[in-house]
């Protein structure tokens, strides 16, 4: 059963006339009148009553008609949707994000795709460490990853650099030095800090480590927790200070407060993950991530 006997019959049951379907489908009334023969043949039932002067429908041309509607209709989806993806406009993608890019970037990408590509499934994953999220990219349970590394890209990775973000102290509300405008980091010395997990877990905990270094000191103890949300909580509670990038500010929480760093700044990278080998959504989705965070 060709297609386009079907749309033939689909435009000569809205006319009932076989001069004006001809008409419409830029063909000869003859081969309107053969592609109908051949479509009954194939059925095996006539489809039209020629009784009279009037064409009508017979049961079977009416069922057809229906079913005949509903395959040209989900044709046309298809091949608007096999468009959509052959230009990186629809289909799924898993992007996943590291804690401190969660609050900040993860809203703004998403109010962006959401806006640029409706047709395109979002599956967003939030809080999770950096390198597990180069692990997921690497095994393809995760599609890209905003996270914070400046490693060179290997295991048929690509890395985008977004931007670099300074980072800024969060202290307890009642902190003695909440007040202050900006802070020197040699001044937590003797403080408690909260930070993400030790090891190969985490890339934000050697970053903090080195800056505090850079200012004359070793921190006094070190709390580690796994989540974001809960390092400032923590904070919050007054089991330590934190050091967090910038975008961390987004995180509004009653009890704590953001303060600069004074003196050279010290920075996190933020870039984007992705195979070697994406597909045109991915392509598409990771190029709408660097417009966001790299303006």
């Amino acid at each position: 059963m060709e297609i386009r006997h079907l749309r033939s019959f689909l435009v000569l049951a809205e006319e009932r006339h076989f001069g004006r379907a001809a008409q419409r489908l830029h063909i000869a009334q003859p081969a309107l009148s053969q592609q109908l023969k051949t479509l009954e043949r194939e059925v095996g039932t006539t489809l039209l009553d020629r009784s009279t002067r009037h064409v009508d429908l017979t049961e079977a041309g009416r069922l057809l008609q229906d079913r005949a509607g509903q395959i040209i209709a989900a044709l046309e989806r298809t091949r608007t949707e096999l468009d959509l993806l052959t230009a990186g406009r629809a289909g799924s993608v898993r992007l996943g994000f590291v804690g401190t890019a969660t609050y900040d970037v993860l809203p703004l990408v998403a109010q962006r795709l959401r806006a640029e590509l409706p047709a395109v499934h979002l599956d967003l994953r939030g809080e999770l460490l950096g390198p597990d999220l180069l692990d997921a990219v690497r095994e393809g349970t995760l599609d890209l990853a905003v996270l914070r590394t400046s490693a060179a890209p290997g295991g048929g990775l690509v890395i985008h650099h977004l931007r670099d973000e300074p980072l800024v102290a969060v202290l307890p509300a009642g902190h003695r030095l909440a007040g202050s405008s900006a802070v020197d980091l040699a001044a937590f010395a003797d403080e408690v800090f909260v930070t993400h997990p030790a090891g190969h877990r985490s890339t934000m905990q050697p970053r903090v480590l080195e800056a505090c270094r850079r200012a004359g000191f070793e921190p006094a103890d070190v709390v580690e927790v796994s989540e974001t949300g809960t390092l400032v909580v923590f904070v919050a509670a007054g089991m330590g200070v934190a050091l967090v990038p910038e975008s961390v500010r987004s995180l509004r929480l009653d009890g704590v407060v953001y303060v600069p760093l004074t003196g050279a700044p010290e920075f996190a990278p933020l870039a984007l993950a992705r195979r070697a080998e994406a597909s045109p959504v991915v392509r598409r989705v990771a190029d709408v991530v660097r417009s966001v965070v790299s303006n």
